[in-house]
């Protein structure tokens, strides 16, 4: 659990479309096995300290023909971004995979004063 010890929280969010191989006969439409794709995002400001990050599937497009395993998760976490990780593995077939996420955390008062 992460506890806060201020009255200033910041909360960004945003979506983003991961990859769109089915346009291009990338490796996530036409591979086998494990694959990953991994997308840096930058945040609007930074947090004072690496936030709590969610992410979910909010469009995806998977061959039919096959099963369909998906994986998504927020990774390598800082105040000023985090990378989105999406993986398949075995036959699925995936044309494209957008996310959202949203990260909540602290952020820092501008009236803060900085002691060195």
């Amino acid at each position: 659990m992460k506890k806060f010890e201020s009255r200033l929280l910041g909360v960004d969010q945003g979506s983003t479309v991961l990859f769109s191989d089915f346009e291009t006969d990338g490796v996530m439409w036409t591979g086998t096995g494990p694959r990953t794709c991994r997308h840096r995002v930058s945040f609007a400001e930074p947090f004072a300290a690496p936030p709590a990050v969610t992410v979910g599937i909010s469009m995806w497009d998977l061959d039919q023909k096959t099963n369909q395993r998906a994986d998504i998760s927020a990774e390598k976490i800082t105040p000023e971004g985090f990378e989105v990780v999406f993986r398949t593995w075995a036959d699925t077939r995936v044309a494209r995979i957008r996310a959202d996420w949203m990260a909540i955390g602290l952020v820092t008062d501008p009236e803060d004063w900085a002691l060195y």
